[in-house]
């Protein structure tokens, strides 16, 4: 997948790594002095689940579990804490029955705090997925199958003794969607820090503004309601965002000054879309990845013109593909995990 002009000195264009588990959620490390760190989520239909941290040795090129924990349930999402200057306690957030938040250090990682947002202590809605906010992180948002989204508010405090780093209290709950909500992602609009969207088993995309709770935009509706899985807003122009139906072998791209109209479909997959991650340096790149075992990245700047074909293909993948995530700190660099293996594919 590397450009014409390969660095002098060969260097390997994928490097693998294969789990003791099915792998599911993933996520790269953001921190500048940690490059190359992944999360990874096991994905095993029971309670007993793990989460390990992996590095890749780049003097080795081989990929090392740095250190594994318990963690209950798979995890929806896992995420690091999105803090590109390494100026917060080095964190990542976990999504399942509830949203843990975890200190990663050597050998061990730590629970920080479990956020629990349910006030019938007995019962707790699974969190279908998080996300946290790359301007504010004491910002996180959660969607849950109980219709709601929950924007939490985290304190990072210094470390006094044994006493946690880390506490969370609820900013602001809201019913969200008719139905469960599968996805909530933070916008880069108006400053970064208040609008958000999120996806759901009704069929539409909806916007919501912090500051203005009681109104939300629908941007799209499923013409047949079929449930919206995923959403990602594109890294670049704030106007764009990627969403994908239930089942379906196409990834829908949205204008939010369009609504209700998408601005462009790419459908070249051959079984379900399972993945989407925007490039963090380009706004017209994004990356796809499905069942049919590939990974496709697309220009779609001749956009409202359609989108005929990928301008990458990978398809040596040995499994469906679940995840994709793309660098954000190394935009040369995206990521795919399918059965037990992660790939990460220089692009």
């Amino acid at each position: 997948m590397a450009h014409s002009g390969a660095v002098p000195g060969k260097r390997k264009e994928i490097y693998k790594y294969v789990a003791p588990w099915p792998l599911y959620s993933m996520n790269w490390s953001v921190r500048p002095d940690k490059r190359f760190r992944l999360a990874l989520g096991s994905f095993v239909e029971e309670y007993n689940n793990k989460v390990q941290i992996v590095s890749l040795d780049e003097e080795t090129s081989e990929f090392l579990a740095k250190n594994t924990f318990d963690h209950p349930y798979p995890t929806t999402k896992i995420m690091w804490i999105p803090d590109s200057k390494g100026i917060f306690p080095d964190l990542l957030a976990t999504s399942g029955d509830y949203l843990r938040v975890w200190r990663a250090s050597d050998p061990d990682t730590r629970l920080e705090c479990v956020l629990n947002n349910n006030k019938n202590s007995d019962f707790c809605a699974p969190l279908t997925s998080f996300d946290w906010n790359e301007v504010d992180p004491n910002l996180v948002g959660t969607s849950s199958i109980d219709t709601t989204c929950t924007i939490w508010g985290l304190e990072t405090g210094q470390v006094l003794g044994r006493v946690n780093l880390v506490s969370g209290h609820v900013k602001t709950q809201l019913i969200a969607h008719d139905k469960e909500v599968y996805d909530i992602a933070f916008s880069r609009a108006g400053g970064g820090r208040d609008m958000f969207a999120s996806v759901g088993a009704d069929g539409s995309v909806r916007m919501f503004d912090l500051r203005h709770l009681e109104h939300s935009t629908i941007i799209y509706e499923d013409p047949a309601h079929t449930p919206l899985l995923r959403l990602a807003w594109n890294k670049q122009d704030p106007n764009y965002l990627a969403t994908i139906a239930m089942d379906s072998c196409e990834v829908i791209i949205l204008d939010v000054r369009v609504p209700c109209t998408p601005v462009a479909r790419l459908n070249n997959h051959r079984a379900c879309v399972n993945g989407i991650a925007w490039a963090p340096h380009s706004s017209c790149h994004i990356c796809t990845a499905g069942d049919d075992h590939q990974a496709l990245i697309w220009d779609i700047q001749q956009m409202p013109r359609a989108i005929e074909d990928p301008i990458l293909a990978y398809t040596a993948a040995e499994g469906e593909v679940n995840q994709i995530q793309w660098g954000a700190t190394q935009p040369d660099w995206i990521a795919i995990c399918y059965n037990k293996s992660l790939e990460i594919l220089r692009v």
